[in-house]
């Protein structure tokens, strides 16, 4: 079987691909990806270009590498990951009974030519929720590292009212219904045998 390697240091999107019970390796991916989060593009290309450089940066010949993107619009803006609980609660607020897309892009490549390439795009509609509530919620998850401020994998689900998708799994940062299809045309069986 080729080598699969995750083009990412996240926490979330190892403990992700290791629910598919395949072997890899999770690396860095090697290029500025806050100089190309400069460039002026609309949400979806950005978060595909970004998931294609990641990947892009560590492929290779007998390898499969994985990268990926998640970005969050709201109303044409481009929500970051907050850095800070009072910019959480500040992004948390702005978006409380609106409807935001949570954009998931994925490039696989197989050796270093190669690729496929994978997008998902979540709609939420949150409550209409107090700061209060807001402030709670932040103190409970502290999701100051997620796009949008929320961790709907733990208690972020409180805060939605409705959530349209063709793949809940990307949510959290890897459309693992549509990566495991990819993998299969690449011969690496899912479930694992």
């Amino acid at each position: 079987m080729k080598k699969i390697v995750l083009a990412s240091t996240s926490i979330y999107r190892k403990q992700q691909l290791a629910t598919l019970g395949l072997a890899f390796e999770a690396l860095k991916p090697l290029f500025d990806e806050e100089k190309e989060k400069t460039t002026v593009l609309p949400p979806i290309e950005l978060a595909q270009k970004l998931a294609y450089l990641k990947a892009k940066s560590l492929a290779k010949a007998g390898q499969i590498t994985i990268g990926g993107d998640q970005l969050v619009s709201f109303q044409g803006t481009i929500l970051g990951k907050a850095g800070s609980k009072q910019l959480a609660v500040k992004q948390l607020l702005a978006m409380q009974g609106n409807t935001h897309e949570l954009i998931t892009a994925l490039t696989v490549f197989d050796g270093a030519e190669s690729f496929h390439n994978i997008l998902n795009t979540t709609k939420l509609k949150m409550k209409s929720l107090t700061q209060a509530q807001i402030e709670k919620y932040v103190e409970l998850d502290n999701p100051i590292d997620c796009a949008g401020s929320y961790k709907i994998e733990k208690h972020g689900i409180q805060l939605m009212a409705a959530i349209e998708t063709t793949d809940f799994t990307a949510i959290q940062g890897i459309p693992l219904l549509e990566l495991s299809q990819v993998l299969s045309k690449l011969n690496i069986a899912i479930p694992y045998t």
